[in-house]
């Protein structure tokens, strides 16, 4: 990629990363162009250039911020930290985001995440199964993941949790329990132990 290419695509980051930060503030509805022009430090112009109207630009933001998520949690797989502390760092990851995000921002998100073939489920299926699959086969190697349980039965579990959260009236609901509903998934009901 040249110098060129770089700034190019460099520019369209800094408006992507621009607009994530005031929709996560403020809403969808509220942000004007102007602001987010603002917030990036280029014209409205450019924004136009890159994305053909709001519409476009907030379906980009969607796109941008589930790639980010991915990237994070992977990160946080792939790292040589112990499995209780990655599932400690999982669980505030998510504890941080449900208070950052803004309610209409989350919705828009979430009623994405509900259409058929969207860009969440097509993720899911070709990375967060194969991060999964890694994460919970190193916790049974460490001792820390019943040995007993099938792979095939945790991936049945989270399937059926993510068909669960992509209904309407369940999504509404979700946010403020975000962190209680991740301690669940991964510590149970019983809960983590002391020690870990």
């Amino acid at each position: 990629m040249d110098g060129f290419q770089r700034r190019k695509e460099q520019k369209k980051r800094n408006i992507l990363d621009a607009a994530t930060a005031l929709f996560m503030t403020y809403g969808i509805q509220k942000v004007s162009i102007s602001e987010i022009a603002k917030e990036a430090n280029v014209s409205q112009v450019t924004i136009y250039n890159y994305f053909e109207n709001k519409h476009t630009l907030i379906h980009e933001v969607f796109i941008y911020y589930v790639d980010k998520a991915l990237s994070d949690f992977e990160q946080v797989v792939h790292s040589d930290i112990s499995f209780p502390e990655k599932l400690k760092q999982i669980i505030f990851t998510k504890r941080e985001v449900a208070q950052q995000i803004h309610e209409e921002f989350y919705h828009y998100l979430m009623k994405e995440y509900s259409k058929e073939g969207n860009y969440i489920d097509k993720i899911y299926e070709e990375k967060t199964i194969p991060i999964f699959t890694k994460l919970f086969q190193e916790g049974m190697e460490q001792g820390y993941v019943d040995p007993t349980l099938s792979q095939e039965a945790i991936l049945f579990y989270i399937q059926m949790l993510k068909d669960y959260i992509q209904k309407e009236e369940i999504y509404k609901k979700i946010l403020p329990l975000t962190e209680e509903i991740t301690s669940i998934f991964f510590y149970g009901i019983v809960g983590k132990k002391e020690n870990e």
